[in-house]
């Protein structure tokens, strides 16, 4: 007892003495063992004196949780409310405090002083805790009693009024770290910081925005093999994609006490009376330092806080003054030093320890701010703006699931939290809560419907979900808060852009640019849309600007790396606009060191060094300029658009996360086309070859069909990475002589068709063949497709999580091994692993009983040797931070894995050729069409298991099996089933049967028996040249 009476002695004096500053860290002490609610008034108190309002409150509202009876919390914190010019609020904290004084009068002096305070409210009086000589209330006396204690000290402190005060940075409570580049997202996720586009705090009251940004264009059926699909996470985005805090000089603290401009006109901070004795007290000091940095003058702070420091070294209070200070002038090492040594001279100090805890998270130190901010917890175990703090670090850090339990805790705090709603809304998004995240996001906007930044994460919420519409809603109540807030003009150009609205995404990407012209994601983004409309001239223009742009993150970093491979393709396709689409050919003309690093996304160093630079474009060479016949609209390609538009539509998958896309259904309809049409003619071609076979030599049986590849060299004439070589394994499958291509049609032939129109529909998309690339190509180099990224779960493809875990146990169940990351052998067997696995619930779990990172290898059976299998898909599981886990499927190419499924899939086109080709050629019998239609689907699904392209394969397989059906006369007029992936039936399935089984239940019913295409103008011919293909992608009525 006798060094707390002790305490209570010292605490009795400095409140004599008016040394505040020092009482408070009495009290800090005494609170933190005993939590006595006069003990918390009483610093309170304290904080009055010092006009710390936000710190009355905070304690006011601790007190009265502990006991809601307590009068003087509700006298000091109604003061506190009106200093804050929050007079409504007072009154109705008094009224409370009134009203359990009717019921209770065991303080009948501070039920008559709630009476006095609310008559002379309601009579208009401004009440003071000094009014022009008026005594403060006499609830004000700081009673020190505690326990057996029965040492008092009656203090009656006078002050300026504190509706003159300035609002002092000490009493922050929340530091909003802004950000130039925020998730990532990821998903994923960047927030737009800069001059030009920042929030205007007065005007709408919010920080800045976070936006997941994503180039991905696969949204139409193309799932399996994205290989950028980190790019869309969420944020996404993504995602997320660690945030970068305070990169630009111009991002500062957020101060939740700011002054507004009327308030900075009537409040000065008054020391009058205390300046006629010539000496100003080091409290009086500090708060006049404190008011500096509220004024954002930081370094007439600086010296105050100095003058302080120089008398007292170790004064904590100074030090976290003058390193609040320090950050807001971006000087973060300074600052988190002087935190550290106001830690250093009061470990109680929970402000420092928050203080500091928000400088590491501008620096990035995400865990070490995580661990500060939990120390400040354990000061203020209920403080909902540490709550708010540390749940929007464990968010960009990607710890979703604590970010959730911060937030949510503030919330319940702090129930008009708008910032703490929208982070919570980000962080549910992620862990795929959708329902409650949509809430959230919607709780924010209740709270405040000029709220950018709740509007700009809802927008990237729907836009991820794939409800475009309600997306468009949303930004539209953006510009009309704010016509001039860059980020809406950008999210709106992803938003076309993922649509395949690509004049629509330039127009909105001007405007964004003409605001934010230093904005490298809308550079990015608008040099790909030029790019792929066939604006060469303009999309290297931006592809330049977005190198020549200071880099501040990683994210940008990446930016400008693949701004340097797509102005090369830029330059390429610009060279290729007058030739024959068929002389497109990226696979066979980009040297493999160039896609590889492409696809990629490494450092273009090594590139420069190797590879020999496309030219750049003249002025005077008109010829690389679309022409206007190029646009020219003819009956021809009227009827051709209109078609493929009707079929195009078809590869829509009914999923969240994919976004209707015109430009992609018109691709994919005018590749079903041209597929049809030359594979009909090949039939055509075999179909004369089976007759006169038939005719020659009907005792032999089946004919044997002499196979060919015929490869041709590279008519390029030097450029970008191109090759002047076609050394490579398999050809570039370009076409020559009519005759000799049909009757030798390989199945790498029928798919190219539609690889080309895919690489020329999104350019930013490294679509290619992966045995294209280097030597790479023999370690295993494919797709990588993530279900979950560490806590977030990826909004596309997660719904295959239970079917993909149960794959994973099932075959290791059957092998009893799995391998590790560097390939070799991990035995299960022993220890009762197998029944572990088989009681596994998450991939967690199945981790855990591995113990390390780990992947295993489905199996498809062949079709085409019995009792073979093919290796399918690899699923993979690794540990990701302390938390989180990477479980994805992939599906490497290595040379042996290739060469089994050329075989198998060059068998199954033979069978399909057979199955059309002889009696049944031209057959409009549906019933006689059976093995057709069978042999499609099984050239589907094993080239859905394949996955030979770097990206694309599953819209690719789609497109091709609408193109076979077409030419066997069976038009799909259905749609695919809503939640269904076909490349994932393929995928999940390890029997041919049972994926056929489970497309024919939708696929069949849904096809006609039609000739129709017959009629169709041939698409070769109609759009001959690169520069017309351009244009017609480019023609939709956007």
């Amino acid at each position: 007892m006798a060094p707390v009476i002790s305490e209570r002695t010292q605490l009795a004096r400095l409140c004599s003495s008016k040394d505040w500053s020092k009482a408070i860290r009495i009290l800090d002490s005494l609170i933190s063992g005993s939590s006595a609610v006069q003990d918390i008034c009483n610093r309170a108190f304290c904080y009055s004196q010092l006009e710390l309002h936000k710190h009355v409150i905070k304690d006011c509202d601790r007190a009265l949780q502990l006991d809601p009876a307590h009068l003087q919390a509700y006298i000091l914190k109604g003061h506190a409310l009106s200093a804050l010019r929050k007079k409504e609020d007072a009154v109705l904290v008094w009224e409370q405090g009134y009203e359990h004084a009717l019921h209770q009068s065991a303080d009948l002096q501070q039920f008559l002083e709630l009476e006095e305070l609310l008559t002379k409210e309601k009579k208009g009086c401004h009440i003071e805790y000094e009014a022009h000589g008026t005594p403060m209330p006499q609830s004000e006396t700081i009673s020190l009693s505690h326990r057996n204690s029965s040492e008092n000290c009656n203090t009656k402190d006078r002050l300026s009024s504190p509706g003159e005060s300035c609002d002092i940075a000490a009493d922050t409570s929340e530091i909003c770290l802004k950000s130039d580049d925020k998730f990532d997202s990821r998903n994923k996720l960047h927030d737009e910081d800069r001059n030009s586009n920042k929030f205007d705090d007065q005007a709408n009251g919010s920080p800045d925005v976070l936006d997941k940004l994503s180039y991905n264009s696969e949204s139409c059926n193309d799932s399996s093999d994205t290989s950028e699909s980190s790019e869309k996470v969420s944020t996404s985005i993504d995602p997320f994609d660690i945030t970068e805090i305070f990169r630009k000089p111009s991002n500062k603290f957020d101060f939740p006490l700011k002054i507004n401009d009327d308030g900075r006109k009537n409040k000065k901070f008054c020391v009058a009376r205390i300046s006629k004795s010539k000496s100003i007290s080091v409290d009086f000091r500090l708060s006049r330092g404190i008011a500096e940095v509220n004024e954002g003058k930081y370094a007439h702070a600086v010296s105050v806080f100095d003058q302080i420091l120089k008398e007292d070294p170790e004064y904590p209070e100074a030090l976290i003054g003058r390193g609040t200070a320090y950050a807001f002038q971006r000087e973060l090492d300074a600052a988190i030093a002087d935190f550290t040594k106001a830690i250093q001279c009061n470990p109680a100090a929970g402000e420092a320890w928050k203080r500091r805890g928000q400088a590491r998270a501008a620096l990035g130190e995400f865990v070490e701010a995580i661990v500060d901010l939990t120390k400040a917890l354990e000061f203020e175990p209920n403080s909902a703006d540490i709550l708010h703090e540390r749940g929007i670090v464990n968010f960009k850090f990607k710890v979703f699931d604590a970010a959730i339990e911060d937030l949510s805790a503030c919330v319940k705090l702090e129930k008009d939290n708008k910032s703490a709603y929208t982070y919570l809304g980000l962080a549910l998004s992620s862990v795929g809560e959708y329902k409650k995240a949509e809430e959230a996001h919607l709780k924010s906007l209740q709270l405040d419907r000029n709220f950018l930044e709740a509007w700009a994460h809802l927008t990237q919420f729907y836009q991820d979900l794939a409800k475009p519409m309600k997306a468009q809603e949303c930004l539209n109540h953006v510009l009309q808060i704010d016509g001039r807030f860059a980020k809406a003009y950008h999210l709106r150009g992803l938003l076309f852009h993922a649509m395949g609205e690509h004049r629509k995404a330039i127009k909105d990407l001007t405007i964004g640019l003409s605001i934010d012209g230093a904005n490298i994601e809308s550079l990015y983004l608008r040099a790909s849309c030029f790019h792929a409309v066939g604006q060469y001239k303009e999309a290297v223009k931006d592809y330049d600007a977005a190198l020549d742009v200071e880099l501040d993150s990683v994210e940008k970093f990446v930016l400008q790396c693949l701004a340097f491979y797509q102005k090369e393709i830029a330059l390429y396709t610009a060279s290729k606009i007058h030739s024959e689409f068929c002389w497109f050919d990226i696979d066979g003309d980009i040297v493999p060191l160039f896609k590889e690093y492409w696809c990629k996304k490494l450092h273009p160093k090594n590139v420069c060094e190797k590879v020999y630079r496309q030219p750049p474009l003249r002025d005077s060479l008109k010829k690389w300029k679309l022409r206007k016949q190029d646009f020219a609209i003819t009956k021809q390609k009227a009827a051709l658009i209109r078609a493929a538009d009707s079929i195009g539509k078809k590869i829509q998958y009914d999923c969240p996360g994919f976004l209707p896309n015109r430009r992609q259904h018109r691709m994919a309809g005018l590749a079903a086309i041209e597929i049809a049409q030359k594979v009909s003619k090949a039939w055509r071609s075999l179909q004369v070859e089976w007759k006169y076979s038939n005719k020659s030599n009907s005792k032999h049986g089946k004919r044997s069909r002499r196979r060919e590849r015929i490869q041709m060299a590279s008519q390029n004439r030097g450029g970008a990475g191109c090759s002047t070589s076609s050394a490579l394994e398999t050809p570039s499958y370009s076409i020559i002589d009519d005759r000799s291509y049909f009757r030798s049609m390989s199945w790498q032939d029928v798919y190219s068709l539609a690889v080309r129109w895919r690489q020329i529909s999104e350019p930013c998309d490294p679509v290619v063949w992966v045995n294209k690339l280097s030597e790479e190509f023999s370690s295993g180099f494919g797709s990588h497709t993530p279900l979950v990224v560490g806590q977030a779960k990826v909004v596309r493809y997660f719904p295959h999580y239970e079917r993909t875990l149960n794959v994973a146990k099932t075959v290791m169940k059957e092998k009893s091994f799995v391998y590790s990351k560097m390939d070799e052998i991990i035995h299960l067997s022993k220890d009762g692993k197998l029944e572990d696995i088989m009681h596994a619930k998450s991939c967690s779990d199945l981790h855990r009983v591995v113990g390390e990172d780990f992947w295993l290898a489905t199996w498809c059976n062949s079709a085409a040797f019995e009792g073979k299998q093919l290796e399918g898909t690899r699923i993979t599981i690794g540990k990701m931070g302390e938390q989180g886990y990477d479980f994805a499927i992939k599906t490497p190419s290595t040379p042996s894995r290739w060469e089994d499924f050329d075989t198998e899939i060059g068998t199954a086109w033979e069978a399909l050729c057979n199955a059309y080709c002889g009696e049944n050629f031209g057959s409009i019998d549906f019933d006689v069409l059976e093995k057709v239609r069978d042999a499609i689907l099984r050239m589907t699904y094993y080239w859905y298991n394949f996955m030979p392209l770097s990206r694309g394969s599953a819209v690719v397989g789609f497109v091709v099996m609408l193109g076979l059906l077409l030419a066997a006369n069976m038009e799909f007029t259905g749609n695919i089933p809503q939640g269904l992936q076909v490349d994932w039936e393929a995928v999940l399935n390890q029997d041919l049967n049972s994926f056929m089984e489970s497309v024919k239940s939708w696929l069949y019913p849904s096809l006609k028996i039609t000739t129709s295409w017959k009629d169709y103008p041939d698409v070769a011919s109609t759009f001959e040249t690169t520069g017309s293909v351009v244009a017609a992608l480019s023609s939709s009525n956007d």
